[in-house]
């Protein structure tokens, strides 16, 4: 029995009370903070593609990867963004959890290892004999274990140092550690933002390494799925329409997430949306088949692959993990 279900009914009262879907109310928690990929919901919320629809979409800010999934799965917020791959392993871990992945933003997940040239680390068995800073929360590493199965890594030739967010990029910076695990458009550019040239890093993006994974979705709570359905397809619809001008414009986007994030610099955040669609929301897949969706093949091979180096205490079941019925069967194309 899912251990949080009792705050779940209590987090949905005032989420679904009243009939009229006019005036739904539907926080979202995101993953990370204020930064360049969190911009197309800001368009979305700015351009007024929630409240076209009667949603009234309040945005915050995350810690992590795996931040909003117990969030969600509470009841505390209706709709938020995580890793499918740590939302799997949640739901193992906790059978019955009233939460699901229902639209996938990164088809190509940003899991990344970030390392500088100048220490010594141009390839994945360059770590061997290193130092790695990982923080514990992060989905990157969360990921790790199969990166270093797919390379066949000796991890015990890799130091690992637990890291904090905040002293991640620093400490790479500083030469404390050799790489460090993150998200491709996060620690890249916060490097850059540091002194260190994007010409003088390495960035071993996982899934050109052997990792068949997906990456972050927008995931939902399904007890509030079942009560407004309506509501949950208008969300991606709206969302998708976010994402779409910010192909469009990155920088116009951008322009949306500094009323937020009023120390953001404009440049380096255009630059980290951009590198964020053509590295992992604007990918082959969605330009032919629109965004929000998955291959069920590749799917397949995702649970595969995270059953290498995690002990499923159940079954997989990928109909647990991503629930497709909520989006459009036009396709939610970008371009």
């Amino acid at each position: 029995m899912f251990k949080f279900r009792s705050f779940a009914a209590v987090g949905l009262i005032a989420l679904s009370a009243g009939a009229a879907h006019a005036d739904m109310a539907m926080p979202f928690a995101l993953d990370w903070k204020f930064e360049g990929p969190a911009a197309p919901y800001f368009v979305a919320l700015d351009k007024g593609y929630y409240a076209d629809k009667g949603l009234t979409v309040d945005i915050s800010e995350g810690s992590g990867s795996l931040d909003a999934i117990p969030k969600v799965a509470t009841g505390a917020f209706p709709v938020g963004f995580a890793d499918i791959n740590s939302l799997m392993k949640f739901l193992d871990q906790n059978p019955g959890a009233p939460v699901t992945a229902v639209m996938m933003v990164y088809d190509k997940p940003p899991f990344a290892i970030v390392g500088r040239k100048d220490l010594g680390i141009s390839a994945p068995k360059d770590l061997e004999g290193k130092i790695l800073g990982a923080p514990p929360p992060d989905g990157a590493w969360a990921q790790f274990p199969i990166f270093a199965a797919q390379n066949e890594l000796d991890m015990t030739k890799i130091t690992v140092e637990p890291v904090g967010f905040p002293t991640r990029e620093p400490m790479l910076a500083e030469g404390k550690v050799d790489a460090v695990t993150g998200f491709s458009f996060s620690s890249t550019l916060n490097l850059k933002r540091l002194g260190v040239p994007l010409d003088e890093q390495t960035v071993l993006l996982m899934a050109d390494y052997g990792v068949d994974l997906y990456g972050n979705a927008v995931i939902v709570n399904t007890d509030f799925a079942a009560d407004n359905p309506q509501a949950v397809k208008d969300f991606i619809a709206a969302t998708a329409m976010g994402w779409k001008d910010a192909v469009a414009d990155p920088a116009a986007a951008i322009d949306a997430l500094l009323v937020r994030n009023v120390a953001a610099d404009k440049g380096l955040e255009t630059e980290r949306l951009e590198m964020a669609i053509r590295d992992n929301v604007l990918t082959d897949y969605v330009k032919t088949n629109g965004m929000g969706g998955i291959d069920q093949a590749r799917m397949t091979s995702a649970i595969e692959q995270t059953a290498m180096v995690y002990e499923f205490q159940n079954a997989p079941d990928a109909s647990a993990y991503f629930d497709s019925s909520f989006l459009s069967a036009d396709g939610l194309m970008l371009e």
